[in-house]
């Protein structure tokens, strides 16, 4: 691990990098499409990252964001953390209303069906996210009680 990375993890939990993060969201989804996803902010593949495109659930419209991502089998896994804020992210309503969505991967782009977890697997996919970022524990605490969605993406096409 680097140490850009091991730094970025070491603060990941603190309230104002999540802030800062939350701001920089915007600027990291561009950056990784115009690089094919070679870069973006949060680093150079130590840290894996996608970009989703969910429909939105008002306006019908595509919406795309960053997100880190766990792979367990043949699924990718997301976390709708929201950097710790006490609402859900819009992208993780979306999900549940239009389950149908599209990942871009590096270069490559595909068509995924979203399925949130619950119980056993949601709680061993919660330990999993948390060995790529630890942060997570942080932005539970400061998530106002409500338990943060975590994905299965699976592809579709």
């Amino acid at each position: 691990m680097s140490r850009y990375t091991a730094l970025l993890r070491r603060l990941g939990s603190q309230r104002w990098f999540a802030s800062l993060g939350r701001r920089l969201a915007p600027l990291d989804g561009r950056l990784y499409r115009l690089t094919g996803g070679r870069w973006s902010v949060i680093g150079r593949h130590e840290l894996p990252s996608l970009l989703i495109t969910t429909t939105g659930r008002k306006s019908g419209l595509p919406r795309t964001h960053p997100l880190l991502y766990a792979t367990d089998g043949d699924a990718y896994v997301v976390i709708g953390s929201n950097w710790g804020q006490a609402h859900h992210p819009a992208w993780s309503a979306n999900l549940i209303a239009h389950p149908a969505a599209r990942v871009t991967l590096g270069d490559r782009e595909f068509g995924v069906r979203a399925a949130l977890t619950t119980g056993a697997e949601r709680d061993r996919l919660w330990r999993m996210l948390q060995g790529i970022w630890p942060g997570y524990a942080s932005y539970a605490e400061r998530a106002d009680g409500r338990e943060i969605r975590i994905f299965r993406l699976v592809r579709s096409d």
